[in-house]
């Protein structure tokens, strides 16, 4: 099981931190991401990072502006998201796959609730 928090409203420019709490012991070995839907638009891959060496890889759009880390100890793992930007407006997803790179949706087997993300311009 997943549970992302953290979202809110921030102004362009500004930061957010969300957090995904994972459940089960094979968090350790799982690949990790985030995805997020904006409003009339489909679920886009956002960033993701792996157990292995804790690769780290993101969308272009993101690139510079978001972090993606993780804590095994806490089963956690975050997106640091900074420089926000109008259309970072989004709900974020976090999900879990087995995969040791996914970037697409369908790389990943177990999703959480999404957290609203809302950035005023």
């Amino acid at each position: 099981q997943l549970q992302a928090s953290g979202g809110g409203l921030a102004q362009a420019g500004g930061s957010l931190r969300l957090s995904c709490a994972a459940s089960g012991r094979t968090f350790s070995a799982s690949t990790m991401g985030w995805v997020r839907q904006a409003p009339g638009k489909e679920r886009e891959f956002v960033a993701g990072i792996n157990w292995i060496a804790y690769t780290t890889w993101y969308t272009d759009s993101v690139k510079g502006r978001f972090t993606i880390s993780r804590d095994n100890a806490k089963n956690t793992v975050y997106l640091q998201m900074n420089s926000l930007k109008p259309e970072d407006t989004a709900v974020y997803y976090c999900a879990a796959g087995r995969l040791t790179i996914a970037t697409q949706l369908s790389d990943f087997d177990y999703w959480g609730q999404g957290t609203q993300v809302t950035v005023s311009s």
